[in-house]
């Protein structure tokens, strides 16, 4: 008769061991066995962070509190900074991503900041470590992972992401520094078929990824996004993404991933951005929550919706009409462009205006806190907020 076996356990971790990211313990290679009360073949396999895994996973998923996205990867940061005049140099990357992670009370409104790796190496114009700025305000660090989007051979003009190869060594020295999530973002193309292929693809990357990354003590935020590119209408998103999500976790089941120890940071179930007939947000929330009760286990603790080029407002009103009753998970935001857009335009790369671009940033956290909470009304908020921000192609 075959033993089930839980391999590698260890005691929590308390926040003193996180928070600075430089005395940190080895895991334990201590093995428990337990008695199966039933004759079985399987044999459940659980990361030796297992039990830090849940605890930073509902650390994240913690109520009113959400993530802030500010992983653009360098090129992309460019981009961002020469919409306001800016080289993109580290100077004044340094400078961007210090006015954030340093604005008062930020982490009243946000439980997490996924940083690009430059960003979880560097220090604030202050001299003070990046990471340690960010734990002073009770935010978790993670780390972008993935090493960006490639074209898939033999489909539709799809792509895959990629990154594996030296991903666990990689994750290892991620949580030395004091991360303790990650992500990893691929992307299903509507217009593009999306053909089973790209899907499978997609859905295995991701498994592999939050494999390897609870393995080093990082719990993965799931990506699967359903780009917003096209003029589909909103059943055909659904049918899509029924289908994405399903194979997503078929594969994080194949993988032993533990559910308990993860975050999902899909697409929310709208209309393609080219589509003329528009969803309203209670529209855009049943068809999402709909989705969510069909594939997404109870057991996964936080759903961190991203915003996908919607405006900041349209992002926070959805999310607040799928916060009108009780769901089985945490469902919350992990935006980038729908919190730090109006941010980076008050701010101009002028040091005088930190400040209130500290304000503007924190009133959209505060905004999206509440969309959390069901509490979001949606008065009093800047035309410019309301302004959409899809790019067509867009290349993160």
């Amino acid at each position: 008769m075959a033993s089930a076996s839980l391999l590698k356990t260890s005691p929590v971790l308390d926040k003193s061991e996180w928070v600075k990211g430089h005395t940190l313990r080895q895991p334990s290679t201590s093995a428990v066995r337990c008695h199966p009360v039933a004759p079985s073949g399987l044999t459940v396999r659980a990361s030796s962070y297992a039990d830090e895994l849940v605890k930073t996973a509902k650390a994240i998923a913690s109520p009113g509190r959400g993530i802030l996205a500010m992983d653009e990867s360098n090129a992309t940061c460019g981009k961002r900074l020469a919409s306001i005049g800016l080289e993109n140099t580290e100077a004044n990357r340094q400078a961007y991503r210090t006015l954030l992670v340093s604005a008062p009370g930020l982490g009243q409104y946000i439980s997490g900041a996924i940083l690009f790796e430059e960003t979880l190496y560097q220090t604030t114009i202050d001299g003070k470590k990046m990471v340690d700025v960010i734990v002073e305000q009770n935010i978790v660090p993670g780390i972008k992972v993935d090493k960006g989007l490639v074209p898939l051979a033999g489909s539709n003009n799809e792509s895959w992401c990629q990154g594996l190869d030296g991903l666990a060594p990689r994750s290892a020295a991620y949580y030395q520094q004091g991360a303790r999530f990650a992500k990893w973002r691929t992307v299903v193309s509507i217009p593009n078929g999306p053909t089973e292929l790209a899907v499978k693809e997609a859905a295995w990357g991701l498994a592999r990824y939050a494999a390897i990354s609870q393995d080093n003590g990082l719990v993965p935020i799931v990506e699967p996004e359903i780009l917003l590119d096209g003029d589909h209408g909103i059943d055909r998103t659904f049918e899509v993404a029924k289908k994405v999500w399903a194979e997503v976790f078929f594969y994080l089941a194949q993988n032993n991933v533990m559910f308990e120890g993860i975050l999902l940071k899909p697409s929310m179930v709208t209309p393609g951005a080219e589509c003329k007939d528009r969803a309203t947000p209670q529209q855009v929330a049943d068809y999402t929550l709909s989705l969510l009760r069909q594939r997404i286990p109870p057991a996964v603790p936080g759903i961190m919706f991203l915003s996908g080029g919607q405006s900041e407002v349209e992002a926070t009103l959805n999310l607040n009409a799928m916060n009108q009753a009780p769901n089985p998970w945490h469902v919350s935001f992990s935006y980038a462009r729908a919190l730090q857009n109006t941010c980076l335009k008050k701010w101009g790369g002028r040091p005088e205006n930190v400040k209130d671009a500290q304000e503007v940033l924190l009133i959209r956290a505060k905004a999206n806190s509440l969309a959390q909470l069901g509490k979001y009304t949606g008065k009093g908020e800047s035309e410019e907020a309301k302004q959409g921000m899809f790019v067509k192609g867009y290349v993160y």
